[in-house]
């Protein structure tokens, strides 16, 4: 057995064509990588947005409400009651956005 993987490293330690064949697959498999992480990040820019949107959906939405009150003819009463929604801090469009990375000890934006 000992002899098989010597010989068998010995084989492809000679083999130059399989050395060419590994750089260009570490190129290939490199550039794709990078591919990747780009088209990844854009998905996530994507997602954020769309996200963002139904937020921005949802916090159009007006919950405003108004119950006039009762009162019968032995003296029972029933106050009304209402409900007057305004708008939120963050309930509108392009709340979100990116900022530039800051240093752990806090010196200022951008700085390493």
């Amino acid at each position: 057995m000992k002899t098989f993987c010597t010989s068998l490293i010995a084989r492809f330690y000679r083999d130059e064509a399989g050395f060419i064949v590994s750089a260009e697959l570490v190129l290939v498999s490199t550039i794709t990588v990078l591919a990747l992480v780009v088209g990844l990040s854009e998905v996530a820019y994507g997602i954020n947005g769309e996200l963002e949107d139904v937020g921005a959906a949802f916090g159009s939405l007006n919950q405003s409400f108004c119950i006039s009150g009762m009162q019968n003819n032995k003296g029972s009463k029933w106050h009304g009651s209402h409900f007057g929604d305004q708008v939120d801090l963050c309930d509108g469009q392009n709340d979100i956005r990116s900022t530039a990375p800051s240093s752990e000890q806090g010196g200022g934006q951008g700085q390493w």
